[in-house]
């Protein structure tokens, strides 16, 4: 009797194998279908993104829908295993995701059940990230609305002076262009973050944009005395004139910014080979090793005594790494408390060609 058990298990096991990656495939694809014929019925506006989620979840039912039905035509213990799956998928949907199905089975249902465990962890990571992300922008926005809320008390005190009131104006006027600056920075890192966002690339001269921007910082190095040291070789690129501008103008100005009254700052530019080298060195505060793999991470703040990225918004180099990711590019930074920082872009070279 063995022999007939044996074919009878292996049949399933080769026919569910071939069925639930179709029965998956055909849920999603007709959650697809369902969303993109009817939301130019019913919501035209409606982004890519939530036209995305809804065929997702619609998806995500369909399959419930199919799992409970075949669970209708399997032995009982198979029909155990698909309303564990089930249930794990229903608490995801719910927002749920500490599942782990602590199942050990050896067929192509483990690694369904592995499958459902490793999304449910990488949702946990997501779900962790969203809430400190909004928690970071809530505590950014926070700080200069409670500025702006105090002193906007303190003019209507009739008995102040015109010197106060001219100060506590100014104040709020400094906190307000900080709220519009977190906010800016905050639509465009969405906007770079977007799949579809373009990059007008074109053959400029990467040295003259690097002079323009040090002339440009000229009221800032001269106030604080620095001595510049610049080595700019000649050359050409094809990039976003504009979104690269935006790179080299934080860069430089955090440097200024941080490095102390008659201190040094070096900008160096060179080709080699197939790349392009940009380096911005600075003899300020520095950066502490174990802050140095998260400086590009948004709102990432160092230790507030180094102050390394006070009075901004701590979005300036997560849109630099954007940028710079847009450009197939690379950016590091090397640093010591006291002795300073270099950021090194490299961005890919383009072969010159004959006037």
């Amino acid at each position: 009797m063995s022999g007939p058990v044996i074919k009878k298990d292996v049949v399933f096991k080769v026919v569910a194998s071939i069925t639930f990656p179709v029965i998956l495939i055909a849920c999603w694809s007709a959650g697809y279908a369902i969303s993109r014929s009817l939301f130019p019925k019913w919501w035209p506006q409606a982004s890519d993104f939530t036209i995305g989620v809804t065929s997702g979840i619609l998806g995500f039912f369909l399959f419930l829908l199919a799992m409970f039905l075949i669970s209708k035509l399997f032995p009982r213990r198979h029909r155990e295993l698909f309303q564990m799956i089930i249930d794990a998928l229903r608490r995801i949907a719910k927002g749920d995701f500490s599942v782990n199905l602590d199942v050990k089975i050896d067929h192509m249902w483990g690694e369904l059940v592995d499958g459902i465990n490793h999304m449910a962890e990488q949702l946990n990571e997501m779900e962790q990230l969203r809430q400190e992300f909004i928690s970071n922008v809530s505590h950014k926005i926070q700080s200069p609305l409670t500025s702006i809320r105090g002193f906007a008390r303190a003019l209507q005190n009739e008995k102040l002076t015109h010197e106060e009131r001219q100060h506590y104006l100014q104040i709020i006027e400094t906190e307000s262009a900080r709220l519009s600056k977190i906010s800016e920075n905050l639509l465009k890192l969405t906007s770079l973050e977007g799949k579809h966002h373009p990059v007008e690339r074109k053959r400029y001269s990467l040295d003259q944009q690097l002079r323009r921007i040090i002339l440009a910082c000229e009221p800032q190095w001269l106030e604080k005395e620095l001595e510049l040291d610049i080595i700019l070789d000649k050359v050409e690129i094809v990039a976003d004139e504009e979104m690269l501008s935006q790179v080299w103008n934080n860069l430089i100005n955090n440097s200024i910014k941080f490095t102390p009254n008659g201190g040094k700052l070096q900008i160096q530019l060179r080709e080699a080979g197939e790349e392009v080298l940009v380096r911005v060195t600075d003899t300020g505060i520095g950066i502490a090793k174990e802050d140095q793999g998260r400086v590009f991470e948004r709102f990432f703040k160092a230790d507030k005594s180094r102050n390394r990225t006070s009075g901004g918004s701590g979005l300036g180099l997560s849109i630099v790494k954007k940028i710079i990711d847009l450009h197939q590019g690379t950016i590091a930074v090397q640093s010591e408390l006291g002795q300073g920082t270099t950021f090194i872009v490299t961005l890919p070279a383009v072969p010159r060609t004959n006037a």
